[in-house]
């Protein structure tokens, strides 16, 4: 379904100041899929997803999704069939617009816009039930500002609002790591279930081991730009978070091991 291929990111090239990101990575992701992405900092997690969502160009290589050549496809474009969910609960939802309308303006993404209502109030039923799945009280909010919601609500929304459109693949960018633990744990029992329900192909980046171990059908781990193992199958089922610190460690030299927000 998503196939990277050989894929490069240089920043900065032929100057003092070059960082090769990615370096030649090559990467399949079935439809169904739900992978876990570990890595330390600056691993080049985050421009692996920047380089799918489109937001930078490769240097090199190519990336399929759904068999089609996207290599060089806008972000806007592609984000009506990609969605993605960023750390910072601020940046997936518009404040000063209602629950409501976020969820309105979502669920036409990829669609053809006119000068019709945006807002339909035969929408508020079936938004209604989705909230109430989530379990904060959001489906008597409908007409709330977002921007007053707590950040585990507004991420929440953004959640649902980036999956509403059935996308055929969705980006979660350390989506948990600034919310309080309740609130973290709620959203990845919302994502676990949307995934299921839903059918979804994921990719989500933790620095969590114990969210790497409990989420997801595979665990990939980047280190300077690379893929330097996967785990699936009978062994990603056996595995646990200390099993998967200590692999970290084998692999890790030098510096790389004082990035303590991967051990923790």
């Amino acid at each position: 379904m998503l196939k990277l291929t050989d894929v490069e990111v240089v920043f900065n090239p032929n100057t003092p100041y070059e960082v090769r990101a990615l370096r030649g990575l090559s990467l399949k992701v079935e439809r169904g899929d739900f992978v876990t992405v570990i890595g330390a900092n600056g691993a080049g997690k985050s421009t692996l997803f920047n380089a799918i969502a489109g937001t930078i160009t490769p240097t090199r290589g190519t990336i399929q999704l759904n068999n089609r050549d996207i290599t060089r496809t806008p972000e806007h474009v592609r984000s009506a069939r990609i969605g993605r969910v960023f750390q910072n609960p601020l940046l997936g939802t518009c404040p000063g617009l209602t629950v409501h309308e976020n969820l309105a303006l979502a669920a036409r993404r990829g669609r053809r816009r006119g000068l019709r209502p945006g807002v339909k109030r035969a929408e508020r039923s079936v938004f209604a039930d989705l909230l109430a799945m989530v379990g904060m009280g959001l489906e008597t909010r409908l007409d709330s500002d977002v921007g007053l919601l707590s950040g585990g609500q507004r991420q929440a929304i953004t959640l649902l609002m980036a999956t509403l459109a059935d996308p055929d693949m969705l980006l979660l960018d350390e989506h948990t790591a600034a919310l309080d633990p309740n609130a973290a744990a709620q959203i990845i029992d919302l994502t676990v279930s949307l995934a299921a329900e839903r059918h979804l192909t994921v990719i989500m980046i933790t620095h969590s081991m114990q969210q790497a171990v409990s989420v997801g059908s595979r665990i990939v781990m980047m280190n300077r730009g690379e893929l330097v193992f996967e785990i699936c199958g009978g062994e990603r089922a056996a595995i646990t978070a200390d099993d998967l610190v200590r692999r970290f460690r084998d692999l890790a030299r030098g510096d790389e091991l004082s990035d303590r927000s991967l051990l923790e």
